[in-house]
């Protein structure tokens, strides 16, 4: 596979070559490790396709955790304690699960509710999500995951891989594809959401 489109958001890439230009290269060769070709596995079932080989979301994912894990990327989890308080929650999101719920007790939060996100693929403050998922999944990574792990000092940049229009076609409906999810995060705002980001357009 290749990437054929990239999107930076908050110099997102700009941070990646300066600092992290490594991980860059070794993201870029994974991707160019997979032959999506072998994952045409999927028949269709849907009317407007019915009978088609597609894409298969299950074996791209978990051909993409083989080549990460395999280049020693791993999950990693961020828990939290909730709290519907804005001021206690800006004082205590970087402090260790352990010191949220002390320092929530002490200010009035009796039952503060513990919760956790996870990314599967995390190395030297990067994050990757790689998404053939539908929309709705998209959205969670970029615009909660993403921002938690950076808000928590987990990560400084949060990467996005996504499938190309031109490969989405190839896929069941509904799939999110990087055109209309870099479309979505331009109507938000140049600034929002406030973490750099880099997405990336792959196909075959």
């Amino acid at each position: 596979m290749k990437v054929t489109k990239k999107y930076s958001h908050l110099n997102g890439e700009e941070y990646l070559i300066v600092h992290k230009n490594d991980l860059y290269e070794e993201i870029k060769q994974i991707i160019s490790n997979i032959d999506a070709y072998k994952f045409k596995t999927k028949i269709s079932k849907e009317k407007t396709m019915l009978g088609k080989h597609l894409f298969s979301p299950k074996e791209l994912n978990k051909e993409f955790k083989k080549e990460f894990n395999n280049s020693n990327w791993k999950e990693s989890r961020y828990q939290y304690y909730i709290t519907l308080n804005r001021e206690l929650m800006e004082k205590s999101i970087s402090l260790s699960p352990r010191e949220q719920k002390r320092f929530l007790k002490e200010n009035g939060e009796n039952n503060p509710i513990f919760s956790y996100n996870q990314t599967d693929f995390v190395k030297d403050k990067v994050a990757v999500e790689v998404q053939f998922g539908k929309y709705a999944f998209v959205a969670y990574d970029i615009f909660v995951k993403h921002m938690l792990f950076y808000s928590g000092g987990i990560i400084n940049l949060g990467i996005e891989i996504l499938p190309t229009k031109l490969m989405q076609s190839q896929m069941s409906s509904g799939v999110a594809f990087f055109e209309g999810e870099v479309y979505n995060v331009l109507r938000h705002g140049r600034n929002n959401p406030p973490i750099p980001l880099l997405i990336l357009g792959i196909e075959p």
